[in-house]
């Protein structure tokens, strides 16, 4: 198995070098992420679960694709090559807003990420990797936000940080 490698950054998002993906979770080192967010025409959300076999957050709900930039990769890029990866598709996204967040996600395993987040809308059905997904579903942001209120465990760390602001962010009537 190959090992990755994570993009250290400061508070600002300035690279500082690279550490190997595990033990910067294991350490909860902050290094850079992103959180891709697709919407299809009529506004619903596409979710994606976890690979049951996933080293952390196992069968868990999630936003569309999440991951890391390799050295050296724009992370626009990055998000593009996961896509594809994760759920076999492809489309327009543009960065919408980005956050810092430190959250224990289980087996002495802490994620602290400066997360990029970028939305945009396809209506193209996603051909999932088995390596990587386990399902998929749309599903209505309001369902979405009072789900994960009322079933809070059944969803990532950083989706419950970042769905209140892509929430905001389409209150706030911003296009994506």
């Amino acid at each position: 198995m190959e090992v990755e490698y994570v993009i250290l950054v400061t508070k600002d998002d300035k690279p500082l070098g690279t550490m190997e993906k595990m033990e910067a979770h294991e350490k909860a080192v902050l290094h850079r992420a992103f959180s891709v967010f697709i919407f299809n025409s009529e506004g619903k959300l596409m979710l994606q679960q976890r690979a049951l076999h996933k080293y952390h957050s196992p069968g868990l709900w999630t936003n569309t694709v999440c991951s890391h930039p390799h050295a050296g990769e724009e992370t626009l890029a990055a998000a593009h090559r996961r896509m594809m990866e994760e759920m076999g598709f492809d489309c327009d996204i543009e960065e919408a807003f980005s956050f810092v967040y430190k959250a224990d996600v289980g087996q002495g395993l802490k994620e602290h990420e400066y997360d990029h987040v970028f939305m945009g809308t396809s209506d193209e059905k996603p051909i999932p990797n088995p390596d990587e997904v386990a399902d998929w579903k749309y599903a209505d942001l309001d369902y979405v936000a009072k789900d994960v209120k009322e079933h809070p465990e059944e969803y990532t760390e950083w989706f419950k940080i970042a769905l209140n602001q892509v929430i905001r962010h389409f209150k706030n009537g911003k296009a994506f």
